[in-house]
C-alpha cells in the first residue's frame, strides 16, 4: 500500500460524497455508481496498481453496464479483472436496480466487449499487471452509469446541461487531484469526451493530453483492429512501447 495509492482512495471517497446527492430526470431512470456498492474491489485496485508515478493516465468515459458497473473496476470486464488483475471482493446491489441491467457482480455472464479489448492489448502488450502498472493506469472520468427506461445506456455527454454541470465540476476535481498525487506526463482520453473533458480540467497544468479511439464495438473503426491503430496513437502521441513479451 502507497502513499499515493491511498491519496487516490481519498479522491474517490471525496467524489462519491460530491455525486451522491445530484438527481437526473427522464430520459434517465436508474443511476448506478458503483464507487459506492462496488467500493470493495475499486479500492484494491487502486491499493495494488495505483502507486506514483505514473507515466500515462488512461482516462474513460464512464463505467459500462457490463463491466466496471459489475466488477468496480475501469472497463472492467469481468474475467479480466479476475483472471489477470487478480481482483475480487464483495459486489452490493444498487438501488434502484434496473430490471434490464442486473449487478451480478463476478457472477455476470457477460463480457465487455470495450474492457475485453482494452485489457487484452495491456495483457499482449506487457505480459503482466505490473509491468503495466509501472508505467500506466486506467481512471474513468465519471463514475456514475446511466439508463433510460429501456434499459439503454445514456452517456454523460448526452446529459442536460443543467444536469449536467454540477456532475461535470465534481468530476473536473477528481480528476485534478488524481493528475496532480499521480504527475503523469499524459492524460489519455479513451475517446473524445475524455480527451475533451481532461483538455478542460487540467488547461495550464503542464500535462499532455491527448486521446485514442475507444474499444466500443459501436465503432467500425474499432472493430477493424484496435489495438494497431491504439498502438500507433500513443506513438504519435510520443509514448514508448515496449516490445511485447
Amino acid at each position: 500500500m502507497t502513499t499515493h495509492a491511498n491519496r487516490l482512495v481519498e479522491v474517490v471517497s471525496d467524489l462519491v460524497e460530491d455525486v451522491r446527492e445530484l438527481e437526473f430526470g427522464p430520459p434517465v431512470t436508474c443511476v448506478y455508481n458503483p464507487l459506492e456498492y462496488a467500493r470493495g474491489p475499486h479500492e484494491l485496485y487502486l491499493r495494488r496498481y495505483g502507486a506514483a508515478p505514473k507515466e500515462v493516465l488512461l482516462l474513460g468515459m464512464n463505467p459500462g453496464p457490463w463491466g466496471m458497473a459489475q466488477t468496480g473496476v475501469p472497463f472492467g470486464e469481468v474475467g479480466t479483472v479476475r483472471d489477470w488483475l487478480r481482483l475480487d471482493g464483495e459486489i452490493g446491489r444498487p438501488d434502484p436496480e434496473h430490471p434490464k441491467r442486473p449487478v451480478r457482480g463476478f457472477d455476470c455472464p457477460r463480457s465487455e466487449v470495450s474492457g475485453r479489448r482494452l485489457w487484452g492489448w495491456a495483457r499482449e502488450r506487457f505480459g503482466t499487471p505490473e509491468r503495466f502498472f509501472s508505467r500506466f493506469l486506467v481512471w474513468n472520468y465519471c463514475p456514475l452509469v446511466f439508463m433510460e427506461e429501456s434499459g439503454r445506456n445514456r452517456t454523460p455527454d448526452r446529459l442536460g446541461a443543467a444536469e449536467a454541470a454540477p456532475l461535470l465540476a465534481a468530476c473536473d476535481r477528481a480528476l485534478v487531484r488524481a493528475v496532480a498525487h499521480l504527475a503523469p506526463s499524459w492524460v489519455v482520453g479513451v475517446g473524445r469526451f475524455a480527451e475533451a473533458r481532461a483538455r478542460s480540467a487540467l488547461a495550464g497544468r503542464g500535462v499532455e493530453v491527448g486521446s485514442i479511439l475507444h474499444p466500443s464495438p459501436a465503432s467500425p473503426e474499432a472493430n477493424r483492429g484496435w489495438s494497431e491503430t491504439v498502438e500507433a496513437q500513443l506513438r504519435e502521441l510520443g509514448v514508448e512501447l515496449p516490445e511485447a513479451p
